[in-house]
């Protein structure tokens, strides 16, 4: 078609041609009752990429993909425009180079008086941007679903294990005063003992929630990953049982990581845990390292990426878009928490990094685990952590303050039970008036979640009105701290009588 001006004695029929062909971004055009092309406008040009010249007297199944044409498509879509008066689809269509784009495909049927088909009126738009735009935006919402309802998974979870922290603190602490007492028989020593181990589960179930929900308090530091794993290998060959083979392939020079150690050990006890139970029949898992720089959406400038490499049975697409989620499990009821991997994911998250899971049904799985490096740290130096004697020193007057009755009279027990005199208080405005009508009080003992007053502004409100009064913090999860809060020691719940011992010793001078 010309782009000359229209002449003025034209008919309607050349006035809709000029229409038609005049249209860029529709490709519209005729077929023969056979599929062969007819006519072919420039917007058929513009889109599919080829002359009228080169499709004029060829059939349209051209346009298909080798996939379509041999599952007879084009023929198909001639016999429903035929029969049922219309055929619409979106489908990929291929252009002269070869290329795919997503069309949007309308072909109509042309009949004579009589009825008989005398072609096909096919109009093709290419909407490859818009589906694309559309899958975007429905995996950006998928994304934000995905996030509200981990958040709001997570909140409950922190909330569960802050309740259960208390609970584990009254059944730990009256255990262990129990078994100090049932020594001359070893039935009920038996009993105190597997009760006690149940506690350490519980302590163990509750440490994995705390960490999905990114509320575990970290101690973190630099840690030389080699160093660690060579310590740890004893242990994970040990986890993963005689039928697998744990090999550990990590370089010296590896940059020391920002980490809390007891709970990367956890991780990897889980992760390797996890590769074992992905090998019923036996295999190989191996632990390696990389150093890479700064990654997308990671805020710290330099990683090293932990993997956990397995040959085992591998994970199919939705058991891997599902595996860290909180409670997924596949394993029988009564076999797994379905929290392992997302206790790892949470504590990567905490500390700046992230957990990623590759697999393939029947290749294996690799976890990679990011960590920041610890750009201060003295290279190829893991912290030691020393063995403490259990602490002696003269009774004290303790105030110990918290809300929940059980916790308050278990940890009254406890300190008792260690020579102390334990003045009690269930709130913080309580506290101070033990300690204005109290004045031989020598260290206070406050729950950090409470209502109204919460334990970290007891805190600054006590330091004002004593300054060389020692103060602990009892918390069962991390939180926002700040102020005097981030400064004081902490005592992490559910605590044992060694651990409250223990926490009595760094804050008091020794005698």
């Amino acid at each position: 078609m010309s782009d000359q001006p229209v002449p003025g004695n034209v008919t309607d029929g050349d006035r809709f041609r000029l229409l038609v062909d005049a249209l860029t971004d529709h490709a519209i055009y005729m077929l023969d009752p056979q599929g062969r092309v007819s006519s072919w406008n420039r917007g058929a040009q513009h889109i599919k990429g080829y002359s009228a010249q080169e499709v004029l007297g060829r059939n349209f199944s051209m346009f298909y993909t080798d996939e379509d044409r041999a599952n007879g498509e084009p023929q198909r879509a001639l016999s429903v425009a035929a029969t049922e008066g219309r055929f619409e689809k979106q489908a990929w269509r291929l252009r002269k180079d070869g290329t795919r784009f997503m069309a949007h495909v309308i072909l109509d049927p042309i009949r004579a008086a009589n009825g008989d088909i005398l072609g096909f009126a096919k109009i093709t738009r290419d909407i490859t941007e818009s589906v694309l735009a559309q899958k975007e935006l429905d995996l950006a919402r998928e994304a934000l679903f995905q996030s509200q309802k981990l958040q709001a998974i997570g909140q409950l979870s922190g909330g569960i294990a802050h309740d259960f922290n208390n609970l584990l603190t009254v059944i730990r602490g009256n255990l262990e005063l129990l078994s100090k007492r049932v020594d001359g028989d070893p039935r009920l020593s038996r009993l105190v003992d597997n009760a006690l181990q149940g506690t350490e589960r519980g302590v163990s179930l509750t440490q994995r929630m705390l960490a999905f929900a990114r509320r575990q308090e970290l101690r973190t530091e630099a840690v030389h990953l080699p160093q660690l794993v060579d310590n740890l290998l004893g242990l994970l060959r040990s986890s993963a049982g005689p039928q697998v083979t744990v090999l550990a392939q990590l370089g010296e020079t590896l940059p020391a990581v920002h980490v809390d150690i007891n709970q990367l050990e956890l991780a990897l006890l889980n992760l390797v845990s996890n590769a074992r139970d992905a090998m019923p029949a036996g295999g190989s898992i191996r632990i390696v390292g990389a150093v890479h720089g700064r990654v997308d959406r990671l805020p710290h400038d330099e990683y090293v990426c932990l993997s956990i490499i397995d040959d085992g049975e591998g994970m199919d697409e939705h058991v891997l878009a599902y595996a860290a989620d909180p409670f997924f499990t596949t394993k029988g009821v009564g076999k797994g928490t379905g929290l392992g991997l997302s206790m790892v994911h949470g504590l990567a998250e905490q500390l700046g990094g992230r957990l990623v899971l590759k697999s393939r049904k029947g290749q294996g799985t690799t976890a990679e685990l990011w960590l920041p490096v610890d750009k201060d740290a003295d290279p190829g130096v893991l912290p030691l952590t020393e063995g403490r004697q259990q602490p002696s020193f003269k009774p004290l007057t303790v105030l110990l303050v918290d809300d929940d009755s059980l916790v308050l009279n278990s940890t009254v027990l406890l300190l008792e039970d260690l020579g102390h005199r334990v003045v009690c208080a269930t709130s913080g405005a309580q506290a101070l008036l033990c300690l204005e009508q109290q004045p031989g009080i020598e260290l206070m003992i406050t729950d950090m979640i409470m209502p109204e007053m919460d334990g970290a502004q007891l805190a600054e409100v006590v330091r004002k009105l004593h300054p060389d009064l020692p103060i602990i913090l009892a918390t069962g999860y991390s939180g926002h701290l700040e102020g005097l809060a981030v400064q004081l020691p902490r005592l992490f719940k559910p605590y044992s009588q060694g651990q409250l011992a223990e926490i009595l010793a760094q804050v008091l001078p020794e005698p």
